[in-house]
This record gives C-alpha cells, sequence and structure tokens, in this order.
C-alpha cells in the first residue's frame, strides 16, 4: 500500500492549536470569457457579509467577484467594467467603492471614485477626484471613504526622482444612504510636510481607525501624515531610516550570502494599518532609496515603537523563500497589510511581495510583534483582507505569467483553524547559522531520517549538498555543504543529482548547459565536499546532446545509472535515456526508458533512485495549475538494466507507474507546481518527495517536502 504523510500532522492538533492554512486558491481567469488575456488581482475586499470577495484587475479594467459561499470551493461570479484602470476597492456592505485612474498621461492625471451594486453590477455613484487614485480605504463605522490621490511620478522623467508636478493628496468622501455623496468630497493639502519632495507629495496607502482617523503613507516622500475625517492634518512624521547589517545586497553572485551592510536606509513605506487607535504598522517596501525589508510601528504622536530590522527576512531565508534576484534592490520587499483580530488576538498579516510569503504577527504588543507563521500566497502577493466572522484570511497575488506559460494570478484563502500549520514543509530555522537554500534538485537517503539535497544552478556561484533531518516536523535544513574545487566553490555546475557513494562522500550528476559553457558529466566528492574526481560525458553521447541532460544519479552495484531529462538526438519519439556509468570498466551504456506522450509542453525524467528490485523514477510534464497532467513516481526492475552500448540499439525497459503525485501536491490547496525533481527512499520503503522552487524567480518560492510508502 503507497501512502502519503501529507495531512498526518491536521489529524493530531490539540483542542488549543490554532493555524491559518490554506484551503483553496482561484484563478482569476476563470472569471475571464477569454482564460488566456493576462488578468490581475491586486488589491481585494470583502462584503460585509463575508460571502463575496472583490478585487482589482488592472490588466482587463475590470472589478472581478469570487463567490466564498463554500470557502474550499470559490467559484467565478464574473467581472464588472470600470471603464479605467481599477487601482484599489472597498467593501462597505454589498456596495464596492472602486477608485479608477483614467489619467491621459503623468502631467494630466485623473480618476473616479465609483460604486458599484454587487448584487446587479451597476455603477451607482461616480464621484471626480481630481487626479490619480492609487489606494482606498472605508471608515469603520462605513461612514466614509478616503482615497489617496498619488499623481504618481514618471519614472523614466527627472532621473525618476520627485517631485514632478502635479502633487498629490488625499480625498474623502461621505457614503450617505449607501452610496457616494460626491457634494462632501475634501481635500487634505499634503504639500510642505516632508523633508523629502516636500513640494510633490505622493499618498501610497491609507486606513482609517474607530475615532475616524486617517493615516496615510508617502512613499517617495519617507513620510506619513495623520488626517481627521474632517480633512484637519492632526500629525505628520518621518518614516525615519535604519542601518541594516547581515543582508545580502548584491544581486549578481547567483548566491546567498548574508554578510553586506547599508547604512541610512529610508523606510519609504507602501502600507499603513491601525494596530488600535494609537499605533500603526507600516511596510517598509522602499522605491527610489529605500525599503528596510521589514516593518515599523509607530505611536501616532510619531514616537517610533518597535522595528523589526532584518528579522523577518530572515524567517523568509529560513523557509527557502528568499528572492536572490532581489537583492540589490528591496530584498524581500514587504508591501501589502492587513490587520485584524481572530478571537482574542489581534493578528498582523505583512505581505511579502518578492518573496511571495505572508508573515503572521501576533500584535497583542504593538512594542513586541510575535511571528507565528509564514503562509505561501501564490506569485507577488499584492493585497489582503480579513474576513474574521468566518475567521478568514484571503489575498491576492497580482502576477500573471500567461505570456511565458507560467502560473497565473491567485486569489488564495486561509482559514484560521484547530490544526498545525501545515507550511512550510522544509525550513532551516533552528539550525547553528543562518541557511540560504531554495531550488531543490536531486535528493538520496542518508541514515537515521537524514536525506541530502542539493541545489541546482540557480545558485551557479554556491553549489551546496544540505542535511536535511526528516524526523522533525517540518523538516529540518541542518547544515550546508559547499562543493568546492581547489577549496573554493565550485564553478560550471549545474547539479541536479546526488547519491552516497557508501564512504561518506557522493556522486553528483551535472546537467549541463553547453550554450552557457556548462560540462555534461558526473562529479565525485569527498565527505567535506571537495571535488575529487571529474568524469566528462562520452564522445559517442555528446555526439547526440541537447540541453536537457542529467537529471539524477543513483548506484546499482558497481554501476552508475543516470537518469536524462528528456530525449536527445538519437532518441525515438519522447523516449528518454537511463546512461550506465561502470565504476571498475570505465565503461558506458545506457537503456532506452519509455517516456509519456503529451499535447502539452513536454513530459521527461527528474530522479532516479535505487531502492530494493527496483530503481524509481519522477517523471513529470512542465505543466502549472489546471494544465498539470503528469507528475508521477515509476518504478523499472533492476533486471532490465542490461546496458548497451552507446551509439547503437538500445533496448527499451518496462515502466510501472506507482504512485501519482498530483493529488498529493493538491493537498496544499494552491496550484499544482510544476517541477517534482527531488526523491530519497529509506530501507524501510519511506521515500520523501521534493519539488523545486526556481529559487522564487517568477515562482511563489513555494518547497513542498512531503514522504509516501512505497511499500
Amino acid at each position: 500500500m503507497i501512502t502519503s504523510a501529507l495531512a498526518l500532522a491536521a489529524g493530531t492538533a490539540s483542542a488549543q492549536d490554532m493555524a491559518f492554512n490554506r484551503i483553496a486558491s482561484f484563478a482569476t481567469m476563470l472569471n475571464n470569457a477569454d482564460n488566456m488575456a493576462e488578468s490581475s488581482s491586486e488589491i481585494i475586499s470583502a462584503s460585509d457579509d463575508g460571502m463575496t470577495i472583490v478585487y482589482s484587475d488592472s490588466p482587463l479594467g475590470v472589478i472581478g467577484l469570487i463567490d466564498i459561499a463554500d470557502p474550499a470551493n470559490p467559484q467565478p461570479k464574473g467581472n464588472i467594467d470600470m471603464g479605467g484602470e481599477p487601482t484599489a476597492v472597498s467593501v462597505i456592505g454589498n456596495t464596492a467603492y472602486v477608485g479608477v485612474n483614467t489619467s491621459e498621461s503623468y502631467t494630466a492625471p485623473s480618476g473616479v471614485l465609483k460604486a458599484v451594486d454587487l448584487a446587479t453590477g451597476a455603477i451607482i455613484a461616480e464621484c471626480d477626484l481630481g487626479g490619480q487614485p492609487d489606494s482606498t480605504a472605508a471608515a469603520k463605522d462605513g461612514s466614509f471613504i478616503a482615497v489617496a490621490i498619488e499623481n504618481e511620478r514618471d519614472e523614466d522623467a527627472g532621473d525618476g526622482r520627485v517631485g514632478q508636478m502635479p502633487a498629490g493628496f488625499l480625498t474623502m468622501i461621505d457614503v450617505v444612504d449607501g452610496t457616494l455623496d460626491c457634494a462632501t468630497l475634501r481635500r487634505t493639502d499634503l504639500t510642505g510636510l516632508a523633508e523629502i519632495g516636500a513640494a510633490d507629495p505622493e499618498p501610497e496607502f491609507t486606513d482609517i481607525n474607530a475615532l475616524g482617523e486617517v493615516a496615510v503613507t508617502l512613499q517617495e516622500n519617507n513620510h506619513i501624515a495623520i488626517v481627521a475625517a474632517d480633512g484637519t492634518l492632526l500629525n505628520h512624521f518621518s518614516a525615519g531610516t535604519v542601518d541594516l547589517e547581515g543582508i545580502d545586497a548584491t544581486d549578481e553572485r547567483a548566491a546567498l550570502i548574508f554578510t553586506q551592510s547599508v547604512q541610512d536606509v529610508p523606510r519609504e513605506p507602501d502600507a499603513v494599518q491601525w494596530i488600535d487607535d494609537n499605533h500603526i504598522a507600516i511596510a517598509n517596501e522602499g522605491d527610489m532609496d529605500g525599503g528596510t525589508r521589514g516593518f515599523t510601528v509607530f505611536h501616532k504622536d510619531g514616537t517610533l515603537v518597535y522595528d523589526s530590522g532584518i528579522s523577518f527576512e530572515y524567517a523568509a531565508v529560513a523557509a527557502g523563500h528568499y528572492p536572490d534576484k532581489r537583492s540589490d534592490a528591496k530584498g524581500v520587499e514587504p508591501e501589502g497589510m492587513e490587520i485584524a483580530t481572530f478571537g482574542d488576538t489581534p493578528f498582523m498579516f505583512l505581505l511579502a511581495e518578492r518573496a511571495s510569503l505572508v508573515g503572521v504577527y501576533d500584535m497583542t504588543d504593538p512594542a513586541n510583534p510575535v511571528l507565528t507563521q509564514l503562509l505561501p500566497s501564490g506569485i507577488s502577493p499584492e493585497g489582503a483582507v480579513a474576513i474574521h466572522a468566518r475567521n478568514l484570511l484571503v489575498t491576492a497575488n497580482e502576477l500573471d505569467l500567461v505570456e511565458d506559460g507560467g502560473a497565473r494570478s491567485h486569489v488564495m484563502i486561509f482559514e484560521y483553524q484547530a490544526a498545525p500549520a501545515a507550511y512550510p514543509t522544509l525550513t532551516s530555522a533552528g539550525a547553528d547559522e543562518l541557511i540560504g537554500w531554495g531550488a531543490i534538485s536531486g535528493m538520496v537517503a542518508g541514515e537515521n531520517g537524514i536525506v541530502y539535497a542539493v541545489n541546482d544552478s540557480f545558485y551557479g556561484f554556491q553549489p551546496q549538498i544540505f542535511t536535511i533531518d526528516t524526523t522533525q516536523v517540518p523538516a529540518r535544513i541542518t547544515a550546508a555543504l559547499d562543493i568546492t574545487r581547489g577549496g573554493v566553490p565550485a564553478q560550471k555546475l549545474d547539479i541536479e543529482g546526488i547519491t552516497t557513494d557508501g564512504e561518506g562522500g557522493f556522486w553528483l550528476a551535472s546537467e549541463g548547459r553547453t550554450d552557457r559553457m556548462i560540462p555534461h558529466g558526473l562529479y565525485h566528492v569527498n565527505a567535506d565536499g571537495e571535488i575529487e574526481k571529474e568524469i566528462a560525458f562520452p564522445a559517442e553521447l555528446l555526439a547526440v546532446e541537447t540541453r536537457f541532460g542529467a537529471e539524477g544519479i543513483t548506484q546499482v552495484g558497481n554501476t552508475l545509472w543516470i537518469a536524462l531529462q528528456r530525449n536527445w538526438k538519437d532518441d525515438m519519439g519522447n523516449d528518454a535515456k537511463l546512461v550506465s556509468y561502470n565504476l571498475e570498466t570505465e565503461e558506458w551504456g545506457a537503456v532506452t526508458y519509455p517516456v509519456d506522450d503529451t499535447e502539452n509542453g513536454w513530459i521527461g525524467l527528474s530522479e532516479i533512485t535505487a531502492h530494493g528490485d527496483y530503481v524509481y523514477l519522477i517523471e513529470r510534464d512542465n505543466q502549472i495549475g489546471a494544465q498539470a497532467a503528469v507528475k508521477q513516481i515509476t518504478r523499472v526492475a533492476v533486471n532490465e538494466l542490461v546496458p548497451a552500448a552507446l551509439g547503437g540499439t538500445l533496448p527499451v525497459v518496462t515502466k510501472e507507474v506507482v504512485r501519482d503525485l498530483i493529488p498529493d501536491l493538491a493537498t496544499y490547496n494552491g496550484y499544482i507546481v510544476d517541477k517534482v525533481e527531488g526523491l530519497a527512499i529509506f530501507a524501510d520503503g519511506t521515500a520523501w518527495v521534493s519539488t523545486d522552487n526556481d529559487g522564487v524567480d517568477d515562482s511563489s518560492g513555494e518547497t513542498f517536502f512531503w514522504s509516501v510508502d512505497l511499500n
């Protein structure tokens, strides 16, 4: 019987255990007449009864509606055209108030606030805002809407700096009898407040406390203002600067090395939320010169109460969600935020745009926030809404990779439930030192529950072997061993496979990319990670080479077997080779593995590992989400592995499908990821499977690491 350990942890929760876990995902394309059109979920809100989700969709110029009467099975309710670019949405009752950008240019900004009846889709009111809206907020008593009029700068003009006229401002409009009363529009001038670009304030985000006080961030100006409901300016103060030590500030190294520092960095906040009537939290995304990779708490009088420093970024690093290609800019890039009370606990949900992660903080003491969870949220979370009456959190993830055949924009739904956290499934938290990781590819089982794994060429300047303790929950990376050549990190490797050598060292398989001067080959490393032997692929094999090379390696007796990912020039159809190398005779050979056919994309091999009388393989397509069809474990009997000489006719082995992995991946209630790449099997038949998160580059960053029983 083959079983999965994916969902076992939930059944062990005590009545006191509560956690946020993802229960569903909704692809915005489901609301579209043309599901291949680019769409996006950005800012998000919910009807008062918590049954309908509304999100702004800038590419399509609509607001999208989702029926979440059954939150575990969200249903499309269609789109409503806004006649411009919707930038934000706030719902009061069953009416959505949508900020719509109608600007002709940066120098002639314009926009409107529209009231939309969600029951009929009719626009029941429209107020001219006199500028380009960026964000909206609804008063807690439903009495008015605040709109941040950014009048954003042209990043290609004036060296991309402020000021660029016209200036932005804050607008408020009363809600009367369930709709907008445009005659009550009042404007608050925010010029002359900030030290940076005082003549050109650019309000970014706004929120309203129970007293009707409006907090507004001026991101490019690195400033915060507090405004009364009647438009009177109550207070304003700088967001300040921070020194950061122990960060990765270089994006060109293809390595996770947190030894650098930056000084006097302006916070440049994006989102702002009231924690209570006296304290605000800001997400320090940065824009022009700043971004301190975390969040800050201020008293509304401007007193600094708390700054997270690099702690949030380090939590993302440990979870494998650090976006290395953004190191020179804003790191994990905190942008969105939601604060809401569940039970008796006020929580902050901090959205990291580039890490595609949500940090959940207990904000009971604003001076001492406590990180309680990290949630996976699809690619580029932009907005969030809490529906505390239904114990739900919903996030909007804006990036749609339809043009690249990648993941689509998704809305993701989480429930606060009596269960332990289901994510992360793999972490380096608790290690003796900070271990950055990602792009897990090949794996092999060691002893006493230890799995060894390698990263691929995404971290080309930092190839490593990770030690993973699978006896802990979640599984924990306890050490990272550098793969070295001459005592320095080895270069020109794309390690996709690993197997033990029985003497404390390892055999590694490098996929190779001849167009990037990365050779196809095998490498023997000792227990210290030093490469002791390099074995290039033979000429007979390289004569039919394509870039899709070694994806796994295992040892059967005195022979290494290497799985090539896809068909090479001499293979038939979709078939791929299992290549052999005899360690004693140094002879090469191969057999043919029959790969499934597909009409979408391609199918190939991602792993090979020996166990008992079989070698087990991962066979997968390159499709994501609803298009994913083949993610499976197969096996081939060892007695069929009789290699023939390269260059001639190869015997075709018989494969047996032993597990469909798509139901396992679906258990996490996100979209089905494409890259199932790691497989390690212990002597008792317990297997561990892992996915490759592509280094969080055009990826949600989610790594799924779970066990199945192959007995």
